[in-house]
């Protein structure tokens, strides 16, 4: 006989609705803050465990679920970054980003009521913040500096609630966004029109078919880099490639490889490419327009980092 006061068992969880309506948002979160969206489940998940660890008493005490959910997400984040730097020591060759396949599921709101305006020319939007060159940027902050940012600057928390997270002051807070607010805006690229993104990465895609090195140094800023992650697992190369001449020169040799097919998506809100073979992710490509010449390219191997590609 099963007691109906048990979660799963007779009566419905309480807390599910709760729970599965945070899931999104925190994923979100979490996936910013540590470039990865595997790593992002398993947060949310440790989140969640923890939430249900708790005695319901405990639990029917907590005013906003959804902020103390944040909360134990964002230091296990924070924990998470720390140990990350002595990991990818360890990293073989270079580590990018986690890219991200549909644009539209990570757009949507931080949740909450925003409870600290700001000035809107030093907020980053939901949308930029998965852009490959924004999350590559991040990588170079230190894990507070990364937290403080993220938290106040995109999901619009306000530096008291940001500094519990943290563990400083909401003073001490508010210098590390404002840091890396510099970062991020020193870094950036001169804005792109959508369309000619897109245009400017279906040329590189039917250069690179055609092995036109010409085209490609053409479609390629004079100091363009070319980096790729093969985590050890498969090929790539050890260090980025460096120099118009040299890229293009790079991506002709890798054309007519048996059984390749070259795709156009959106990698992490931005015209990217999809190479397949036998209809497999084998690399998804992110690329950074600067103008109407391409700047950077991310071309993300490691088959752990493809899997929401399948």
């Amino acid at each position: 006989m099963t007691n109906a006061t048990e979660p799963g068992l007779g009566e419905l969880d309480p807390d599910l609705s709760t729970i599965t309506g945070e899931r999104h948002r925190l994923i979100n979160l979490a996936y910013r803050l540590l470039g990865s969206l595997t790593d992002a489940e398993d947060v949310v998940q440790e989140a969640c465990a923890r939430w249900y660890a708790m005695p319901r008493s405990q639990r029917d005490g907590i005013a906003s679920p959804g902020g103390w959910l944040t909360t134990v997400a964002g230091r296990i984040c924070l924990d998470l970054l720390g140990s990350a730097r002595a990991r990818r020591e360890h990293y073989v060759g270079e580590w990018i980003p986690e890219p991200l396949p549909d644009h539209a599921a990570w757009i949507g709101g931080p949740g909450g009521t925003p409870s600290e305006p700001a000035d809107p020319a030093d907020r980053v939007t939901l949308d930029e913040s998965v852009d490959m060159a924004f999350l590559v940027v991040l990588e170079s902050m230190s894990p507070a500096e990364r937290v403080a940012f993220i938290l106040h600057d995109v999901f619009r928390y306000s530096f008291a609630e940001v500094a519990e997270i943290i563990g400083r002051t909401p003073a001490a807070c508010r210098q590390l966004a404002s840091s890396a607010r510099g970062r991020i805006r020193d870094s950036r690229s001169p804005a792109t029109p959508v369309a000619e993104r897109a245009g400017i990465v279906r040329a590189f895609k039917r250069a690179w078919e055609a092995k036109d090195v010409d085209a490609l140094v053409g479609l390629l800023a004079p100091d363009a880099t070319a980096t790729g992650d093969g985590g050890g697992l498969v090929r790539a190369a050890p260090r980025p490639v460096e120099g118009a001449e040299q890229v293009a020169h790079f991506f002709a040799g890798l054309a007519g490889a048996p059984d390749l097919v070259l795709q156009e998506r959106a990698v992490n809100g931005r015209p990217g490419l999809v190479a397949r073979r036998g209809g497999v992710a084998v690399s998804v490509l992110a690329f950074d327009v600067a103008g109407d010449r391409i700047k950077r390219i991310w071309a993300v191997l490691n088959p752990d980092k493809l899997r929401a590609w399948a």
